[in-house]
């Protein structure tokens, strides 16, 4: 037998190279078909093949209802002459064989989807083949059944002769043979009328509501007869063994109580007869004796009194609440979206929390020995273990100063040989003073076991963030709409890029397309690229964006205004609506009380990340600066939030403004202990270990965290999960950003008097040189900087350089003196 399956499989080993070597003789590979399919051109060409032909099918069939007794003799004998069918001769036999041969009349469905296929490969218009197919498919073959069985017994016979095809065509015909010898005709038209109603059911649940009203004919009664209906009901007495209710003194209550039993709701779960509730004559009750009927004494006149009837109140339901529609969803435009699922992200198996206790007894001793050297009594250590970092909290002697143990921070870290520690002192709510110390052998936190904890899974922060774990080993999560903005500082090197990536995917977990949006900027073009494929799901990039992961300095100072603009926009909406934030905007948007003809619409929240923003304010400056710190004061109430990365935490790139605004501070390992006080205002961030170790600050006192770990691959897969689904048919746009030098600012308002006497010289000079560039005014023309600026300005204010684009030069509007010419003859 072993010599069996090497001859067996030394076999197979030689067919399969002649296989690949005959596929590769032919140049034909499995992609090669894959490529054909999903290229845009081979769909296109396929597209306009299924709509032309699906257009001359139904002119065919539709052109046969009329002409098809004249071509009928031909048909049959297989010998059309001068058809008259509108498709000619092979028209004629298409017709008879899809009228005659398959599903009568209702054939026409088959034309009508092949259209619809047609139209979704061109492109033009976004359809759901799959909602036609089942629609067409039900009504063709439903509808070939139904013309067979009223060809029978509904139409007349001279409608008939009319047709040169069976109503039903072959399809319906052997149906309503089949079935009537099956069940009989009764049963075939009952059963086709449990299928027409089970196919309204899925198109509306209307149906539902118009079928039960149809099986209440009692309530059409009442309505018909309102008079006996009173009668009736005033004459109920209480069924047997029943207490009658005492009479309320408030005439109101027993008007609300009569109201309630005179209330004929369509509801099917009430009764079909509502009994009217009397009140109870009891002695102790002055009320009810009062309003008893008394015997008429003798002698007397009999008098009939009769009582006042209570208008009859209403429901309860104002008119709005009749007319109330359906809230409003943002998420019907893509309401077949699936969020991704877990699967995508790696699981790492660590064995759970495993305790080293022989580690744990020696740093406890090793504490201990180092702070009794010094003098130092302590009267009790307890150790909390995290997946990076354990935490020895030191209860102190009476008597001894606190930085007395601060201060032999070094000699502590020398005595553990660990790499770095940290000490708190004294801990925030605690009587006792914390000792970090890092683990030899540290977890790793997986992006997997965060985003399937329940404290995520639960979650109703509007946007969700989940970083990692604490030294607890809780998971930390924080809501970016309340702290608004997010500043993120760390070395190369230290995990910055893996916790933005950890905070975009927490988002996509949680949020939709349609409430969700990011404006990315990445100056580096190669950390957000791999959010590519998800553009027209979440991303958000001006009209003329060509790449949704903004790269460009120039691109960036116009998405930065036009962030400004849809800011203002979105304000100026607010103060329309009367709300004060985008969550009491939205609530009311989705409620239909805004309406969207007066220019409202639903606001999903828009995310700004930029990483190396240190990059950008080297080339940039204030251009960029201004804007952001702008968002940042004001963006938080209409949904806008920032997050700026940066691995050079120093006070030129973290000014005072951008600080102020970002309150905050997600800090990473730093080199040294001037940078953990730009990002932090305190020391810490360099007693770091790296490799995701962060300090988080959004408010008194730093949380240390080990930020999850989500792999690159990871999020291509979950990128691609998005992707695969419907989407949108482009990004989310952003308002086109104003260019300077238009408007009020532009030619128009410009006053030739007040240009500089040198500014058709140096135009000509930039227009003859086709470089916008202040240093070659200065040179030329011998002058000043502060004139050569002005100079600048005044040209693009008049629209012959473009604006700043960081150390480039300007862009040359005017290609040639000619042009430059016809420009100046209009400002003169």
């Amino acid at each position: 037998m072993p010599t069996t399956k090497k001859k067996t499989t030394a076999a197979a080993a030689k067919r399969t190279p002649k296989k690949s070597e005959g596929t590769r003789r032919f140049g034909i590979d499995a992609s090669f078909f894959k490529d054909i399919y999903q290229g845009d051109m081979p769909r296109f060409v396929i597209g306009i093949a299924l709509l032309v032909s699906s257009i001359y099918i139904l002119l065919c069939l539709c052109s046969n209802i009329f002409t098809g007794p004249v071509d009928q003799s031909g048909v049959e004998a297989g010998n059309v002459g001068n058809a008259a069918n509108y498709g000619g001769r092979l028209g004629a036999y298409i017709a008879d064989y899809f009228m005659n041969g398959c599903f009568g009349i209702c054939s026409v469905f088959i034309p009508l989807f092949l259209l619809l296929f047609g139209v979704k490969l061109m492109g033009a218009y976004r359809v759901r083949l799959w909602k036609w197919f089942i629609n067409f498919s039900f009504l063709m073959i439903w509808g070939s059944v139904a013309l067979s069985v009223a060809a029978d017994y509904v139409i007349p016979e001279s409608v008939l002769t009319a047709f040169s095809f069976k109503l039903g065509g072959l399809h319906g015909d052997f149906m309503k043979e089949w079935t009537n010898g099956l069940i009989g005709v009764p049963g075939t038209l009952l059963t086709l009328l449990v299928t027409l109603v089970i196919y309204l059911v899925y198109v509306s649940r209307e149906t539902i509501n118009v079928v039960r009203k149809l099986l209440k004919p009692q309530d059409y009664l009442r309505g018909r007869f309102p008079h006996k209906k009173k009668e009736e009901e005033q004459n109920v007495e209480p069924a047997d063994g029943e207490e009658e209710e005492p009479e309320s003194d408030q005439p109101q209550e027993y008007s609300e109580e009569y109201t309630v039993a005179l209330d004929f709701s369509d509801n099917p779960d009430e009764e079909a007869q509502p009994a009217l509730i009397l009140s109870e004559e009891t002695p102790d009750n002055p009320a009810a004796d009062t309003d008893a009927p008394q015997p008429a004494a003798e002698g007397e006149s009999e008098m009939e009194i009769e009582a006042p009837e209570d208008e009859e109140q209403a429901s309860g339901k104002t008119v709005g609440d009749v007319l109330e529609m359906e809230p409003y969803d943002p998420r019907k435009d893509l309401e077949n979206y699936r969020f991704p699922t877990l699967n995508l992200l790696k699981h790492y198996d660590d064995g759970g929390t495993a305790v080293d206790m022989a580690e744990q007894n020696a740093n406890k001793d090793r504490i201990i020995t180092v702070l009794r050297s010094f003098g130092v009594e302590i009267s009790g250590i307890k150790a909390t273990i995290g997946p990076t970092i354990t935490l020895y909290e030191v209860t102190p002697a009476p008597g001894v100063r606190i930085n007395k143990i601060r201060n032999l921070e070094d000699d502590i870290a020398l005595s553990l040989s660990a790499l770095g520690i940290r000490i708190i002192a004294p801990i925030p709510g605690k009587g006792t003073i914390g000792i970090e110390v890092p683990n030899k052998n540290p977890r790793i936190v997986s992006m997997e076991s965060i985003l399937n904890s329940k404290k995520f899974q639960e979650t109703e922060y509007e946007l969700p963030i989940a970083l990692g774990k604490t030294i607890t080993n809780e998971t930390f999560m924080v809501d970016l709409a309340k702290m608004p903005h997010l500043l993120v500082a760390g070395a190369t090197g230290q995990g910055k890029s893996v916790g933005l990536n950890a905070i975009i995917t927490s988002l996509l977990y949680k949020k939709h397309p349609a409430e969700l949006k990011f404006v990315m900027v990445d100056p580096k073009k190669v950390e957000f690229s791999v959010y590519t494929p998800i553009e027209n799901h979440f991303l958000a990039k001006i009209p003329d964006g060509e790449d949704p992961i903004i790269t460009d300095v120039t691109k960036v100072v116009q998405t930065l205004k036009s962030l400004c603009q849809l800011m203002d926009h979105r304000y100026d909406l607010l103060k329309k609506a009367k709300v004060r934030n985008i969550k009491e905007y939205n609530a009311k948007f989705k409620a239909r009380r805004l309406n969207p003809e007066a220019g409202h619409e639903y606001m999903p929240y828009i995310v700004v990340i930029i990483d190396e923003f240190g990059d950008l304010i080297m080339t940039a400056g204030k251009e960029v600066e201004l804007p952001i710190a702008r968002i940042a004061q004001l963006a938080r109430a209409v949904g806008m939030h920032m997050v700026i990365a940066t691995q050079r935490p120093t006070t030129n790139i973290i000014t005072g403004t951008i600080k102020a605004n970002f309150p905050a501070r997600m800090a990473f390992k730093v080199m040294s202990q001037i940078d953990s006080r730009t990002i932090l205002d305190r020391p810490g961030a360099n007693q770091l270990v790296g490799k995701g170790d962060m300090l988080f600050l959004s408010g008194n006192d730093p949380v240390r965290v080990q930020c999850a770990f989500v792999d690159t691959p990871e999020v291509e897969e979950i990128n691609n999960y998005i992707c695969r689904q419907q989407s949108y048919p482009c990004a989310f746009e952003l308002p086109q950003p104003a260019v300077e030098g238009e408007g009020e600012g532009g030619a128009a308002s410009v006053d030739a008097s007040n240009l500089d006497p040198m500014f058709e010289e140096a135009a000509r000079l930039i227009v003859v040189n086709q470089l916008g560039s202040t240093s070659l005014i200065q040179r030329k023309f011998a002058i000043g900087y502060n004139r050569a600026g002005r100079l600048m300005d005044q040209l693009e204010a008049m629209g012959i350089v473009g604006p700043t684009r960081g150390a480039k030069p300007r862009e040359v509007l005017i290609a040639d003196e000619i042009e430059l010419d016809d420009k100046l003859s209009t400002i003169g």
